[in-house]
Parts: C-alpha cells; sequence; structure tokens
C-alpha cells in the first residue's frame, strides 16, 4: 500500500544549489514538492510511493484532469521492480538508458506505487535521466519519483529553474538549480507490447526505428491514456456511480466527502488534497463492498468544483459515463 504521510515537516526553502542535494532529497523523503533539473526540461518531483506527495503534483500544477506521470528511477534494477520489462524494453533500456526515453510498461506486482501516479492503469511509464543532478538526487532520495513538467498545466515547459520559480512560485517547496536542461524536450513514450510511440520527444523516432529494426506505429489517440499527454477516459468501478449524493439511500455503498460521512470517505475534512490522494482506492474499496453486500451501484457525495476539486470531479464523471 502506497505511504500516506504527509508534507507536515517540510519547510520551503526555495533555491537549493548543486551542494544542496542532501536537501533536496529529505523534502521529497518528506512529502513535499521539489523541482529539478534533468536532461529534458525541469521535473516537478514528489515521492511516488505517498500518495497525498502525488496529490500535490496535481494541485500545484492545475492539472485538469488525472494523467498518468513518468517515474524516474537511477538504474534499471530499480525500474525492474516496479515494471515487467519484456526483451524489447531491456535491449531498448540497454541502448537509451540514461537518456529521454520513457517506456510504457506492465505494472510489477508490489510495485508500491501511489495509484495517482498511474491514473489507475495497469501500465507505468518510467524513465532514467541521464543529467548529472538529477541522478545524484535519485540516489540520495532512494526512492522512485514521479515528475511531469514542473510548470502550470497548458504553460511552456520550463529548461531553466527561473522559468519554474515564475509559474509554481510558493507552491512548491524548492527548486534544485541545475542551470540549463540540456536536451530542452520532454521525453520520448514508448510502449513495447504492441510497440507503438506515444509521445514524440527527445529521443527520435528516427533512433528507435533503427535501433528496433522497423518503423514505429503511432497511438496518441485522443481519450486511450497510456501515458502522460494523453486525454483521460479509462476509470469505472464494476458497479454504476451516482453522483452528487447527500444522503445513504438502499442497495447503495456511499463514499463521503467532508460533512456527508458515508461508508467510506475521500476526505472527513473536506480537504481536496487528501480525497484526490484517496480517490482511486476509495473506488476500489466501494466497488468490493459493493459487491459483498450485493449493492447495485455506488454513490458519491459533492466535491467542491474549484481547485484539486475540478480533477476530482472530471474523473467521476468518467466514472460515472453511461457504459
Amino acid at each position: 500500500m502506497a505511504s500516506t504521510k504527509t508534507q507536515r515537516h517540510t519547510q520551503k526553502q526555495g533555491r537549493l544549489t548543486p551542494d544542496q542535494v542532501p536537501l533536496a532529497a529529505q523534502i521529497l523523503r518528506d512529502g513535499g514538492l521539489l523541482a529539478f533539473p534533468t536532461e529534458t526540461v525541469y521535473g516537478l518531483g514528489a515521492d511516488a510511493t505517498n500518495g497525498q506527495a502525488v496529490a500535490r503534483i496535481f494541485a500545484a500544477k492545475g492539472r485538469p484532469v488525472f494523467n498518468p506521470l513518468i517515474v524516474h528511477v537511477v538504474d534499471l534494477a530499480a525500474a525492474e521492480r516496479l515494471a515487467v520489462f519484456d526483451d524489447l524494453a531491456r535491449d531498448l533500456a540497454a541502448r537509451f538508458w540514461p537518456g529521454p526515453l520513457s517506456l510504457v510498461l506492465p505494472l510489477r506486482e508490489g510495485h508500491g506505487l501511489s495509484p495517482l501516479v498511474t491514473a489507475g492503469l495497469e501500465s507505468v511509464a518510467i524513465r532514467v535521466p541521464s543529467a548529472p543532478l538529477a541522478r545524484r538526487l535519485l540516489v540520495a532520495v532512494g526512492r522512485p519519483v514521479a515528475a511531469p513538467s514542473a510548470n502550470p498545466s497548458g504553460r511552456v515547459s520550463p529548461t531553466r529553474a527561473e522559468h519554474v520559480r515564475d509559474g509554481l512560485g510558493d507552491l512548491i517547496d524548492g527548486v534544485l538549480d541545475g542551470g540549463a536542461c540540456a536536451v530542452g524536450l520532454e521525453s520520448t513514450i514508448l510502449r513495447t507490447a504492441p510497440l507503438a510511440l506515444l509521445r514524440e520527444g527527445g529521443l527520435s523516432a528516427e533512433a528507435i526505428e533503427a535501433a528496433v529494426g522497423q518503423p514505429l506505429s503511432r497511438d496518441t489517440t485522443p481519450g486511450k491514456v497510456q501515458a502522460p499527454g494523453q486525454l483521460s477516459s479509462h476509470y469505472a468501478p464494476a458497479r454504476p456511480v451516482h453522483l452528487d449524493v447527500t444522503k445513504p439511500t438502499p442497495d447503495a455503498v456511499l463514499i463521503g466527502f467532508g460533512a456527508v460521512a458515508g461508508d467510506l470517505t475521500l476526505s472527513a475534512e473536506g480537504d481536496v488534497v487528501e480525497a484526490a490522494a484517496n480517490l482511486f482506492d476509495m473506488l476500489h474499496r466501494a466497488d468490493r463492498l459493493a459487491r459483498a453486500q450485493e449493492a447495485l451501484w455506488i454513490d458519491i457525495a459533492p466535491v467542491p468544483e474549484a481547485g484539486l476539486g475540478r480533477a476530482i470531479n472530471d474523473r467521476l464523471r468518467r466514472a460515472a459515463s453511461p457504459r
């Protein structure tokens, strides 16, 4: 189960220099948000095993939907503890890692990642960055780090620390300043089974095609979430979902929020960050409870349509869509 520790022990540090990597690593271990340079762009990092820390990424960026995040690790061995590699994936990793290639692979049982990282999918986007400062940070953290680009959603990706500070300011706990990013484009995202390019990026398709000895198909269909940057429409429980329910009803499991207690709750305190961290887990638990009680549907209490609540409601509306 993913950690539920909070960021309460983290103090905002502002700009950190490369000799402050131990402090930067502590921010991440304490559940904070740290922007750090990779060879592609600055990533907005959080401990990928800490659901509340990962939820803060969505809140800080103003991310409109739950899209999967890329997990950064220090080497192939660390990657294989999280994902199942086929022969092609290992060959690509041997050729292009460390570097600007993210591989979308099946999750390994017992991976320990927060469900928010993968947006409820059974796969994970994972990469090994080559930037020396990023590698030093990952070694010091000793945990997988989820990190989309460190900018507000819809804005230009940051390639310098000042870009991060201009876009996110006090919404994060620190920026590890490593100067300009060497590549300046987000990583290329590739699925290996079946082989398909999911996002163009810092590694050219031509280089991959030369390595695999065949043309790449493209799979960037909107609405098919397989990688960051693709519109989410994936998750729905087995039971039908009803939204904006404030009182228990017969034959239903109620997921509460705030003053609406329910059988389960996204956040008893009405905290949308906590609710985001709990969302996928609560839906899974509600589905299991509904089956056990032979309930016919899942009711969900209203969540405010503001801030991170908009992202929560977007996901809930998709879960409630007719099937």
